[in-house]
């Protein structure tokens, strides 16, 4: 057998970089991929597709508010989803160089196949025909990512009836969608499909969407939504699916009525892929939908075996997925280097428009006890958010009211998911309400949002100092 210091099950977001950390710092790894090209679901499916289909999607969304005189842009009805998103396949070819490039220059080998722990140092290797090639490791990553739930009851064999995965497969953009699950992807979805032309009604059982957001930032993206024609059906579940014919979905909700719709996205949650990937070998079980549990380096309870990505979890996303890799590789080789998950994440959800977050919301800041101030601007009110069209965009800022530290940002708007990273940074380096208000600007730009909320921020403070000194004048006359 062939060994390697790694190998690293899966060559997504986590074991990509897991594998060149270490093989940058001259280890021998191996990964073990079952497509033909590595970068897994993270290039192939949908993480490039959905954005792909997003960035068509925004282009109708900035000409019906920015309209060009004497011209009219809407998709045909019968237009193949694969021709609104041919730009997909050109991103995808340059990731799949991408990384290839980077495995060339770590000196890292790639192994096609389905991989399988057969103890602690063994990966087995089942390619396409059948053969078996086992190789030793003295590290093993698990990084096998996730898939679409599909419980037994949803017909996915019906043409029309797809999960998260298979949506952007369909042979045309459908008349009129219903999405299960008001979760991150079905949100993002239904903005996309809602954008592009078709019908949308999105349902889900719980009472509101998006619940770990900011509830004022959430408001704005639900009324963006609605706005856009979406129909959200809260506090509802669905009972049973029925495919009529070739061309329709018969969907029954739990109060007895029947929607029709030509499609139907099942879009209700993701399941690790840690099944038949050997982990009964070695003894590591799994959690709810296939979680591995690791410890704060991504150590499961097998010293030598690390998991990481979408098999351990939230936050589940490709950013954080990369950095875990990273981390794993240091840990186990002892480098001096990544040692820990940055403390402040931007999370972000590709909805239409984009919501972004980092560190606390208001909420999280008053149940930890902070005295916060908040900074509000509105897009209306910037010359580019004008620009665009954005009517519903928001930038909140929650700061420390004594030291005036940035404690958190959630923003809600055109380029959030850009706009972010200055919070991130800010919070990172303990700054705060004066840095925003010292620092110069590009005029016009979405990135004055932040003064204008730290003037605002600071207009309160001074409104509280205010009413404070009255209130002492007062009791000292008493």
């Amino acid at each position: 057998m062939e060994h390697y210091d790694l190998v690293c099950i899966g060559s997504g977001p986590a074991g990509q970089k897991a594998a060149t950390q270490a093989g940058r710092f001259g280890h021998r790894v191996a990964v073990v991929e079952r497509e033909v090209r590595p970068g897994a679901a993270m290039v192939s499916a949908p993480t490039i597709a959905s954005k792909a289909l997003r960035e068509t999607a925004l282009l109708r969304w900035a000409l019906r508010r920015r309209p060009i005189p004497g011209t009219e842009h809407t998709p045909a009805r019968d237009l193949p989803i694969h021709k609104l998103i041919a730009q997909r396949y050109r991103i995808q070819y340059q990731e799949h160089d991408r990384i290839e490039t980077a495995f060339d220059r770590d000196r890292i080998e790639i192994y096609r196949g389905h991989g399988r722990i057969i103890d602690p140092h063994t990966v087995s290797v089942e390619a396409v025909d059948g053969t078996d090639t086992r190789i030793a490791a003295s590290h093993i990553l698990i990084a096998t990512g996730s898939s679409p739930v599909r419980p037994d009851y949803v017909p996915f064999e019906h043409t029309n009836v797809v999960d998260a995965d298979g949506i952007l497969e369909l042979a045309h953009l459908p008349a009129s969608v219903v999405i299960v699950g008001g979760g991150v992807i079905g949100c993002e979805y239904a903005c996309m499909l809602s954008e592009i032309g078709s019908s949308v009604t999105l349902i889900d059982p719980r009472a509101q969407l998006l619940g770990f957001l900011d509830s004022e930032c959430r408001d704005h993206l639900v009324r963006a939504m609605t706005d856009a024609g979406i129909e959200i059906r809260l506090n509802t579940r669905v009972t049973t699916i029925t495919p009529p014919d070739d061309s329709s979905v018969c969907v029954r909700l739990d109060d007895g009525e029947e929607l029709t719709c030509e499609a139907l996205l099942w879009a209700a949650g993701r399941s690790s892929n840690t099944t038949d990937i050997g982990l009964e070998n070695v003894g590591i079980e799994t959690g709810r939908r296939g979680l591995i549990l690791v410890n704060k380096r991504y150590q499961t309870k097998i010293p030598n075996i690390y998991a990481a990505g979408d098999s351990i979890g939230f936050p589940a996303l490709a950013a954080t997925s990369m950095e875990q890799g990273r981390i794993a590789a240091c840990g186990m080789f002892g480098i001096d280097f990544k040692k820990k998950l940055a403390d402040t994440l931007p999370i972000s959800i590709y909805t239409i428009p984009a919501v972004s977050m980092v560190g606390m919301t208001h909420k999280q800041a008053q149940e930890a006890g902070r005295d916060t101030v908040v900074g509000r601007a509105a897009y209306r009110n910037n010359s580019r958010g004008r620009m665009l069209g954005d009517e519903e965009g928001l930038v909140k800022c929650v700061f420390d009211t004594r030291s005036r530290r940035l404690l958190g940002a959630t923003i809600v708007g055109h380029e959030a998911t850009e706009l972010i990273h200055l919070a991130q940074f800010i919070i990172g380096f303990e700054g705060g309400i004066n840095d925003f208000i010292d620092a110069c600007f590009n005029y016009p730009s979405l990135a004055e949002l932040y003064k204008h909320a730290a003037y605002d921020a600071l207009g309160s403070i001074a409104i509280r100092q205010d009413r404070r000194g009255r209130s002492d004048e007062r009791a000292q006359a008493a």
